[in-house]
């Protein structure tokens, strides 16, 4: 089972982030990336959900101000690597948007039910990939590991064939200056992961193979 990240592993690059005016309204802490800054893996998401603040320890990146560290996707993400032979040593977690995008409700909606999210916008993407860059350039890891389209979209701009035709497929992102491996986003994992002909054994396997390789090549 996952084990929680260490709290002091937080990477608070800037602790009072403002740049994103609707972000600091709709967050309740900035969810930072956390792990190894010797990582061979840095793994990327979209951004925070709203979390569970009643939960025992796994409430969130919104509530533990660090990223995947929710109940659901921040263990799954994280037994995904450990099956694929990655210790906590071995990896980086972060979010290509470090702030919970809640989505706006209507004038008259008096609902006691927890905000939902929406994606960022390309503002918010833009103004949070400084501190992407940073994480990043400081780690220096042999492969940047984007779960789900809208994180490989945050570090490839475009894909010409498809989201679920780069799963697994490394790509060099000049920007970034790092080899991205596109991967299904954990909460759609086992939904999609027969459509691109892989069992999770399978995928784990490969999500192995290709890191060992970039180790191996000293990316």
């Amino acid at each position: 089972m996952a084990e929680f990240p260490d709290p002091d592993s937080r990477a608070l690059l800037e602790p009072d982030c403002a740049r994103c005016p609707a972000l600091v309204e709709s967050r309740e802490s900035v969810a930072w990336g956390n792990g190894s800054l010797d990582a061979d893996v840095l793994v990327v998401g979209e951004a925070p959900a709203y979390g569970n603040p009643d939960a025992d320890r796994w409430r969130g990146g919104n509530w533990t101000g660090m990223a995947y560290t929710s109940r659901h996707s921040g263990r799954a993400v994280r037994d995904l690597f450990a099956d694929a032979g990655l210790a906590n040593e071995d990896l980086y977690f972060t979010n290509a948007v470090k702030c919970f995008p809640a989505e706006e409700r209507g004038e008259n909606d008096e609902s006691d039910d927890a905000p939902t999210n929406r994606e960022p916008t390309a503002d918010e993407r833009a103004n949070c990939r400084a501190h992407l860059r940073t994480e990043i350039e400081r780690v220096s890891p042999a492969v940047v590991a984007t779960t789900g389209k809208h994180a490989t979209l945050s570090l490839l701009g475009d894909l010409p064939g498809g989201f679920l035709d780069s799963v697994l497929e490394p790509v060099a992102s000049d920007e970034f200056d790092a080899t991205v491996l596109p991967l299904l986003h954990p909460s759609y994992q086992n939904v999609w992961l027969p459509r691109i002909g892989y069992s999770r054994e399978e995928y784990v396997a490969e999500i192995g193979a290709v890191v060992g390789e970039r180790r191996g090549r000293g990316e």
